[in-house]
């Protein structure tokens, strides 16, 4: 069943006179199975919507419907017991990982930091050493090097492993991810976003990542929602979106990087498309234009 949201407002401090619109009617449906890249200018919406997936926000006005679970604004209120979801149960459903993960990490041994999160649903015994080994090795770790080792004693791109287990270990069919890549080097991004197309196709169908990296949800993502001023302003695929010069430069989206070198070629006379958005397209493109057969 599709992510749908309807008509869903968020208002920072709400009846004050400091009061704001974060949200103004979004009405979005992400399919099952689909990558996502959510993009806009800091302060857009973007955060705000997705921590409403698995109640971190409460709704204010609107409603959120996941499978069997269906959040109904109550002016931000916490709802009554016989209208509360299983909260538990729809976080287990909704991974959430933040920027910089790692700096949530606590625990005295990875192993347990892993375990913490599927823990507090509920998994107990050997499925829950189960799921912490499978969840750790998922990211590339070795867990008998590190189950009893400090969180605290790794590099900063392990940690942000660690940090990323302990939500896979909760088995969620939907992960958000806010910025993932956000602090690290060109091969560090790359690892991550592999590691994460990777957890798509084995574990978490529906991946969903806010981003201000172009060249990355235009080479990852299926979808992308462009967010402003807390509206939702457009959803595309990423080739539609990026070959609409006039409308990014409206939304203030930059063009990804070889989308924007392919311009710069066709407009000092070199014909390849204007449209590409990787390496490999570009490539192709000037072995198009030179009549060499690739």
């Amino acid at each position: 069943m599709p992510i749908k949201i309807t008509n869903l407002d968020y208002k920072y401090s709400a009846g004050t006179p400091f009061e704001k619109y974060a949200l103004k009617k979004i009405n979005l449906t992400i399919p099952d199975g689909e990558f996502w890249g959510v993009i806009g200018h800091t302060g857009s919406g973007k955060s705000t919507l997705f921590s409403h997936l698995n109640a971190l926000t409460r709704i204010q006005s609107g409603t959120i419907e996941i499978d069997e679970f269906r959040l109904v604004g109550n002016g931000g209120k916490k709802p009554k017991r016989k209208h509360r979801p299983d909260y538990k149960a729809l976080r287990a459903r909704v991974g959430m990982v933040f920027q910089y993960p790692e700096y949530q990490l606590f625990a005295e041994t990875v192993a347990d930091d892993v375990a913490f999160g599927a823990k507090n649903v509920g998994i107990k015994g050997d499925e829950l050493q189960a799921r912490v080994k499978s969840a750790i090795e998922m990211v590339g770790l070795n867990y008998a090097e590190v189950e009893k080792r400090s969180p605290f004693e790794l590099s900063g791109g392990q940690k942000r492993r660690v940090a990323l287990a302990g939500v896979l270990a909760m088995h969620p069919k939907i992960l958000v991810l806010d910025e993932p890549t956000a602090g690290l080097d060109p091969r560090g991004k790359k690892e991550i976003l592999d590691l994460i197309t990777e957890i798509k196709a084995t574990l978490c169908p529906t991946v969903i990542m806010i981003s201000h990296n172009m060249d990355e949800v235009a080479a990852y993502c299926d979808k992308i929602a462009v967010m402003a001023d807390g509206e939702l302003r457009l959803v595309s695929t990423p080739a539609e979106l990026f070959s609409q010069h006039d409308l990014l430069r409206e939304l203030h989206v930059e063009m990804p990087t070889v989308t924007a070198l392919a311009c710069l070629l066709n407009d000092r006379g070199v014909p390849v498309s204007r449209s590409v958005l990787t390496e490999r397209e570009l490539l192709k493109e000037i072995l198009r234009v030179k009549g060499v057969t690739a």
